[in-house]
């Protein structure tokens, strides 16, 4: 049998698999467009971790399909809640637009859930103002955490308080932003608050004031055991790095 007919074979063998197993998209598309290669790409990736069911193989494939298709997650939110308008499919689509970059539909639906009666939920406001402020809309990020303040006084959120430090300094009320990082610093978990209030120091010119904040961070990072050190590896990385320069 001539080797192109037992390729085609198996590229149309491959685009039934997938279209039978919800994985048309992007498959179809590369298995056509990269004869062999596509077809071989589709079992490396979607056929053989299955067959072999390992955990790390599987995390593997995942990663290397949201590569390939990263909207693939999105679209089965969207039809979940097209089936089912729950606060938890609407809540879990809307994160998954933040993580595609679909910022203005990920406030929306936000919007959509702070309004229900059981989703008037301070974590709902800061993920709205999370969205706003990657969709290049600082300003309104913050005020939509002083709302969240004046609603919810007493609350706490870590994540919510370095999220409004980054809005001040993206809208240039730089000095409230320092004040802000420089409280925030003192107990968020790892190392990004104190690394963006070092690099803020540093840009307006308080050079000394911003190698102290590094030095003690990597000093006290050095002190903590190994898998923290790897977790938070990017930001050790930025601290080592404006000691040196």
């Amino acid at each position: 049998m001539p080797v192109a007919l037992v390729v085609l074979l198996l590229d149309i063998s491959l685009i039934y698999h997938a279209s039978r197993t919800g994985r048309l998209q992007p498959w179809a598309f590369i298995i056509l467009m990269v004869p062999l290669l596509g077809a071989l790409a589709y079992l490396a990736v979607e056929l053989i971790p299955e067959w072999l069911g390992s955990h790390d193989v599987q995390r593997a494939r995942h990663r290397v399909a949201n590569r390939l298709d990263p909207e693939k997650r999105y679209r089965e939110l969207s039809d979940l809640l097209a089936a089912a308008d729950t606060i938890a499919n609407r809540s879990e689509l809307a994160g998954e637009c933040l993580k595609v970059a679909r910022f203005a539909e990920a406030e929306k639906h936000y919007d959509h859930v702070l309004k229900l009666p059981m989703g008037d939920e301070p974590l709902f406001m800061i993920r709205k103002a999370e969205a706003q402020f990657a969709g290049k809309r600082p300003a309104e990020a913050i005020e939509t955490l002083d709302e969240l303040q004046r609603k919810w006084p007493d609350y706490q959120s870590a994540e919510g308080h370095l999220l409004y430090a980054r809005a001040l300094a993206e809208v240039g009320r730089t000095e409230e932003a320092l004040e802000e990082f420089h409280a925030v610093a003192a107990y968020f978990p790892g190392a990004e608050a104190r690394v963006r209030y070092g690099l803020l120091l540093k840009l307006v010119g308080r050079k000394q004031e911003a190698r102290l904040v590094f030095n003690e961070l990597l000093l006290q990072m050095r002190r903590a055991p190994r898998y923290v050190r790897n977790a938070q590896a990017e930001w050790l990385s930025i601290a080592e790095k404006q000691l040196v320069v």
